[in-house]
């Protein structure tokens, strides 16, 4: 596949509109269909791809271990974050009222954060998977 100019040209086009497309399902997911999961898997896709063509060394300069290591954890404290916040503010866990004076803003804050953190996570994940199985050893 690395020979074939066709499909490294295509790849270089539609990789930024898949891109920019799981952002547009990401920061969407609160008001329609979409959110972190689906993001995060869109956002892993376009990776995939990337690696798919350009091999997994062109994945691993963009994506160490270290790195997804790192995203997956801060995927998982900011969605346990969320939850703990409202705790402290005297809510039950994950009751986004407590995160804003207004409980609608706090709804909004709330979703928006918890789907930032399901789809950081589940992107690294999945990328993380990909690279596994693609037979990158960790580091």
């Amino acid at each position: 596949m690395k020979d074939n100019v066709v499909l490294r040209v295509v790849t270089k086009i539609i990789v930024p509109v898949i891109l920019v497309f799981s952002l547009y399902v990401q920061f969407h997911g609160d008001y329609g269909p979409g959110g972190g999961f689906q993001a995060g898997v869109i956002f892993a896709a376009g990776f995939i791809l990337y690696a798919l063509v350009f091999g997994v060394e062109a994945i691993d300069r963009v994506f160490s271990a270290a790195t997804l290591r790192i995203m997956t954890a801060l995927g998982l404290l900011l969605f346990a974050g969320v939850g703990f916040w409202s705790l402290i503010g005297g809510e039950r866990y994950l009751d986004y009222d407590a995160l804003a004076q207004e409980p609608l803003v706090g709804q909004h804050l709330g979703i928006f954060l918890v789907e930032l953190g399901v789809g950081i996570t589940v992107a690294a994940v999945m990328i993380t998977v990909f690279v596994a199985f693609a037979g990158r050893t960790p580091d």
